[in-house]
């Protein structure tokens, strides 16, 4: 195996995630005033409802869909009753539902960012680069989920690309399975986790700080 598909999936990928960990941890304890998403509503409020509400409300199912096909082996898949072909249709149409949504949430975003002058002019290097990312790696993802499968024939990832990433957690990296994956799986995967290394320098960090006391914090009573 070449040293640049070992530099590609098992020192890019470690590289990433030391760089998120150490860089939240890092911000965190340093520049915990900016830890916010910095809104820019009072610039523009219109498109940015509808992106937000599109982009956030598809991610959370785009995200446990990459949780199900990428941490949960077949075999477990199988012994649950779900047949690959069932799975295949969930993941191509269900998948490329949410996949949708998702995309047309983060283009509203990111024609949002770059032309309304007056957001792009408060908006730093960080902010448009993130959201420039982010719509790369969710229409490689819509392409992979739509395109490469209806069009061009289809890919099983979860031969390939599933256990290998599972082989990162385990201190045993599976490069080799990655080598016969389709370019555009490879960049996807890339692109995300080069995300997960510039994620605690941009206003990503807010996705740590939901505020799960507000579920349980008392009901405030105005009284005249």
């Amino acid at each position: 195996m070449s040293y640049w598909n070992q530099f590609l999936w098992v020192i890019f990928p470690y590289m990433m995630i030391a760089v998120t960990i150490v860089g939240h941890i890092y911000r965190y304890r340093t520049d915990q005033i900016n830890w916010s998403s910095r809104s820019s509503e009072i610039f523009e409020s219109k498109a940015l409802r509808w992106g937000s509400m599109l982009f956030h409300y598809g991610i959370i199912f785009v995200f446990f869909g990459h949780v199900l096909g990428l941490l949960i082996p077949e075999s477990y898949i199988t012994a649950m009753g779900i047949s690959d072909q069932v799975y295949h249709a969930g993941a191509v149409y269900f998948g490329g539902a949410a996949g949708l949504v998702t995309f047309v949430g983060v283009f509203i975003l990111l024609f949002r960012r770059y032309e309304n002058k007056r957001v792009s002019k408060t908006s730093s290097f960080a902010d448009k680069l993130i959201i420039v990312l982010l719509f790369l790696v969710i229409g490689i993802g819509i392409y992979n989920t739509l395109y490469y499968n209806l069009a061009i024939g289809g890919f099983n990832y979860r031969l390939s690309i599933s256990p290998w990433f599972r082989s990162l957690f385990i201190f045993s990296p599976e490069a080799i399975l990655m080598i016969n994956v389709p370019v555009s799986y490879q960049i996807h995967v890339l692109l995300a986790f080069l995300i997960f290394g510039i994620w605690p320098f941009t206003r990503l960090v807010h996705v740590w700080s939901f505020p799960f006391t507000y579920i349980r914090r008392s009901h405030i009573l105005y009284r005249r």
